[in-house]
């Protein structure tokens, strides 16, 4: 499964997605009220099937301004609620929580009910109120994407409308393709040790990798910006205009950092048959390097990385938080009891080797990483 995004760009008819939006939110925001209600009366939990007979009992008595919307849409959303409030019975997350209305941002239509694709020209099939016939008739509003790749042939198993923080919409395409190659194998193996001094990730064939740290680089604006904004009034325009300009920098720094992320887990894949990482603490290192950790963003990285790997046939192995990688020498094993974070290079004394403490750390993950099963 493979998904694909485009802008929709700036058009005319673009205010009725987020109409379309809002109004989900509001069934979003009553369905998730009602399940409260429900436990509160003293009522088992309603599944799918009956929140689906409650809304079409909805649609013909007090909420028939709900017509008006796409059914596959209203259907997919009551799925998600159900899939929420599943899991949080079987303990696998928190109670489900009702979103803001400015934090309520997709809706998908299922197979291809509700909608039509051709060329780079999407159609989305609304309902709207007939006054002549006072009955509801189907409205088709073609939309226009910025088609910059082609997606491979496969079916397409659902569309997602998106609306992001800088108020722009987004069409994702989701396919199945089989027909894909990985690339071919190398027959090598690499241990990666992630840092934040030197380098972002040091690889046990001495070779380390720089991270470029986006929000760093960008700290200035975004100051500025945010005391721009505080001497704005709030809900005026210019306050808006100043929202916007920030979510656009964040979308900026964001998109800079997956893209070094993506690039790096390719060219990992390219070289290395198997790849051994390290498993970090990273509550704990945010306590002591806050923002920097951030920046570095290393889960996104290794999530990116966990992908590609089972993308491309690759052997992704991670060695466990408390497996003693950095103070072991490479060579003879010793523990070097006395090496501190200032320490960036040591001298074995047992055996005289001398050691960059990233490369000793990413041998020995490499050989721990062949260990694990």
């Amino acid at each position: 499964m493979q998904t694909y995004k485009y802008p929709l760009g700036k058009q005319s008819n673009a205010i009725r997605i987020g109409n379309l939006l809002d109004d989900m939110w509001q069934v979003h925001e009553y369905f998730h009220k009602w399940q409260r209600q429900r436990y509160k009366d003293g009522l088992p939990y309603a599944n799918y099937n009956a929140m689906s007979a409650h809304l079409t009992d909805l649609k013909r008595t007090t909420h028939r301004h709900w017509n008006a919307l796409p059914s596959q849409a209203i259907q997919q959303e009551l799925e998600r609620i159900d899939a929420a409030y599943v899991r949080f019975f079987k303990k696998l997350g928190g109670r489900p929580k009702i979103k803001k209305r400015h934090k309520f941002k997709s809706i998908t239509f299922p197979g291809e009910a509700g909608w039509s694709l051709k060329n780079n020209r999407i159609t989305l099939t609304f309902r709207k109120w007939n006054p002549k016939t006072r009955k509801w008739q189907f409205d088709k509003v073609p939309y226009t994407f910025h088609k910059h790749r082609q997606w491979k042939p496969g079916t397409i198993s659902r569309i997602t409308l998106k609306r992001d923080n800088c108020g722009n919409y987004w069409l994702c395409i989701l396919t199945n393709y089989i027909g894909f190659k990985p690339l071919p194998a190398t027959g090598k193996s690499v241990g990666a040790d992630f840092g934040m001094k030197d380098a972002y990730l040091t690889l046990s064939t001495g070779e380390k990798k720089q991270h470029p740290q986006p929000l760093k680089q960008s700290l200035k604006k975004l100051w500025s910006l945010n005391k721009e904004l505080s001497r704005k009034k709030k809900g005026s325009n210019g306050w808006w205009r100043c929202v916007r300009a920030i979510a656009r920098l964040y979308r900026k720094i964001s998109n800079q950092r997956k893209d070094f992320h993506w690039q790096l887990a390719s060219e990992l894949c390219k070289k290395f048959d198997t790849i051994s990482i390290e498993t970090l603490n990273l509550e704990g290192m945010k306590r002591l390097w806050g923002r920097k950790v951030s920046d570095l963003a290393f889960s996104q990285f290794v999530e990116i990385l966990k992908y590609k790997c089972q993308k491309h046939k690759r052997e992704l192995r991670q060695v466990g938080q408390w497996t003693a990688t950095t103070k072991p020498c490479s060579d003879c094993g010793f523990h070097n009891e006395t090496l501190t974070l200032n320490d960036r290079q040591w001298t074995c004394p047992q055996c005289s080797s001398h050691h960059d403490r990233d490369i000793n750390a990413a041998i020995n993950i490499l050989r721990a990483g062949i260990a694990v099963t």
